[in-house]
């Protein structure tokens, strides 16, 4: 077993309020003791035990690694003429997942091996150092288990989304692409994947309705799966009462809650009830009205931050920039959009070993080019922090 001292460190979030100050738990000139890929003790830098070895970060600020607990990062192609024609007045509805689907079925193993392994450098160097994936770029049994084997060489979050669109061939005959989704797909699938997700969006001509979504997340979760959902994306519709009744971890998306959904989630909160997760990047890229995370701040319900990078209606990957769009458009202070990209991250996925900095929690660090995580909002769009691995960090 060997042991690394972090020293350097101006300010250090830990979040937790027992050992530092306020909910993000901060402390000032501090330190850190690593061994074997877990935090082994946290405190003042004067107070900092000996260690096998030591690194200096050179008086840099450092928070737990961003936790992205909503990507589509798994695809082959691109759609940014999709961006294009939204600046023109093009309303987004799901369409534009069919030609994500027909690139990644032509693409081999390899190829997409590659674009996730590019990806996944993108999110570290951005400091994300835990990642969920989604398959849904298959949409028939075959594809979508390829999707998820691959993705499971980058992460143990690896999500069924075999209900994300209708193919354009079925579309005619929605019955008989859930009956796959619920038989064949799901039998294979199953043991590749942590997460069953649907895209419950009545607004869109390619979603799923609230009974079809019903259907899938129970298949799902007989087939030993836990729930999320993608819903309130487009507008109010059943996903947030589907995402309560079901027992998601997460309801992503939420851009359009109804005064009952919030009440429904307010009411589930304390007993475990879904986070919400909102995907502000989406909101940027597509023109929509920006959530109002105030609405269930306030009202107790836990909120994550994530990027849903994916081809169509995000491309980014940047959780420092979804970050600041949410305490710019979203009601959000830095404090709480820091927490909701880190720890709020770790909710969505039933997660304790990340998106905190405690004895026992995985080392996963984000080290910040600034004295204080304040500047990932005072700049914004500067390149700040990376995840400590990377040689930008080295001493």
């Amino acid at each position: 077993m060997t042991s690394t001292a972090i020293t350097g460190i101006t300010e250090l979030v830990t979040n937790d309020p027992t050992t530092g100050e306020g909910a993000l738990g901060i402390l000032h000139d501090a330190a850190l003791v690593l061994e074997d890929e877990r935090v082994a003790w946290v405190g003042p830098r004067a107070d900092c035990p000996p260690a096998d070895r030591g690194r200096d970060l050179g008086e840099r600020s450092v928070v737990p690694g961003f936790v992205d607990a909503h990507t589509h990062l798994i695809f082959a192609g691109d759609r940014c003429h999709e961006f294009v024609a939204r600046l023109t007045g093009q309303p987004y509805d799901g369409r534009g997942i069919s030609e994500t689907v027909d690139a990644t079925h032509d693409a081999s193993d390899d190829d997409l091996r590659a674009l996730l392994r590019a990806r996944v450098a993108e999110l570290r160097g951005q400091g994300t150092t835990t990642w969920e994936i989604k398959s849904g770029y298959g949409l028939n049994t075959r594809d979508e288990t390829r999707l998820l084997r691959l993705a499971g060489e980058f992460t143990t979050e690896t999500t069924y989304l075999g209900g994300h669109a209708v193919p354009a061939a079925l579309r005619d005959h929605r019955e008989a692409y859930v009956d796959l989704v619920v038989g064949p797909m799901l039998e294979a699938c199953a043991p590749l994947a942590r997460w069953v997700d649907v895209f419950c969006e009545p607004a869109s001509p390619v979603a799923f309705d609230g009974e079809e979504s019903r259907i899938i997340l129970e298949a799902g979760i007989r087939a030993g799966l836990a729930p999320r959902v993608h819903g309130n994306q487009l507008g109010e519709g059943p996903g947030a009462r589907l995402s309560v009744e079901v027992g998601a971890a997460s309801l992503d998306h939420a851009t359009y809650l109804s005064d009952e959904d919030v009440d429904l989630l307010a009411d589930a909160a304390p007993e475990g009830g879904p986070v919400v997760t909102f995907l502000p990047l989406v909101e940027y890229a597509t023109g929509h009205a920006f959530p109002d995370a105030r609405r269930v701040l306030d009202r107790g319900v836990t909120v994550a931050l994530a990027s849903d990078c994916n081809p169509g209606t995000n491309a980014s990957s940047s959780l420092p920039l979804a970050m600041s769009l949410a305490v710019r458009h979203m009601g959000m202070t830095p404090h709480e959009a820091l927490w909701s990209a880190t720890a709020g991250g770790a909710a969505a996925l039933r997660r304790t070993d990340v998106g905190r900095l405690v004895p026992g929690a995985r080392a996963d660090l984000a080290v910040i080019d600034a004295p204080t995580f304040l500047h990932l909002f005072y700049r914004p769009g500067v390149p700040l922090v990376r995840a400590l691995d990377d040689d930008h960090f080295a001493c």
